[in-house]
């Protein structure tokens, strides 16, 4: 497991709380919400037959909550040392449950 970064932020989509990861400050989180590949693997995932985010989605960074920080430290015990950011999902993945994955 990598070493941690900082803070746990989470990603919500529409207000829906999607994805959880680290970063060192908000700012750096509220930049990666911002990215188009970012966008694109969210728009290409799905759960429960509905995508994780649509062309006109909505996404905002913030600070994670205690169940969130959970998540993503469960998540990263089985995570390989790699320099990705580990994206721990909060929702049940089409095909693959709840799942981290690097990026």
């Amino acid at each position: 497991m990598p070493p941690p970064l900082g803070l746990i932020f989470t990603i919500e989509v529409d207000g829906k709380p999607t994805v959880a990861f680290e970063a060192r400050q908000l700012r750096e989180a509220a930049e990666l919400s911002k990215e188009e590949w970012l966008r694109d693997d969210l728009n290409a995932l799905s759960s429960k037959g509905v995508p994780l985010c649509g062309i006109g989605s909505k996404l905002r960074a913030r600070i994670a909550n205690e169940p969130e920080r959970l998540a993503y430290r469960e998540a990263a015990k089985g995570a390989h040392l790699s320099d990705d950011i580990l994206f721990a999902y909060l929702v049940e993945l089409d095909g693959i449950g709840l799942k981290a994955k690097g990026k």
